[in-house]
């Protein structure tokens, strides 16, 4: 699991101090603060990973892109322009294996 710091902000997460203000379940437009706050209430234990991936029907490898994401650039990382940024300056190599 990613180990976190408190160096980035924590998005607003609203609602009462028992319940966060959660996307909804049929949430389909993922934009940067509602990733946030997913990622935040599983940090804070508000949530567990796995109420979040059956919730929102994410699998564990895009929730944890959304950690890295959060961890190295914060709210911004989740943009999808930033992720294109990323895949535009360092792509995936294609490695070709003859059998």
């Amino acid at each position: 699991m990613i180990e976190y710091q408190n160096a980035r902000q924590n998005p607003n997460l609203g609602g009462g101090q028992d319940e966060p203000d959660l996307p909804p379940r049929n949430t389909t437009r993922w934009v940067a603060r509602r990733k946030a706050q997913v990622v935040t209430a599983v940090e804070t234990g508000a949530l567990s990973i796995g109420e979040a991936m059956e919730r929102y029907r994410l699998s564990l490898e895009e929730f944890q892109s959304w950690q890295r994401a959060l961890d190295r650039s914060g709210v911004a990382g989740l943009r999808i322009a930033a992720a294109q940024r990323r895949r535009k300056e360092n792509p995936p190599k294609l490695v070709l294996v003859k059998h």
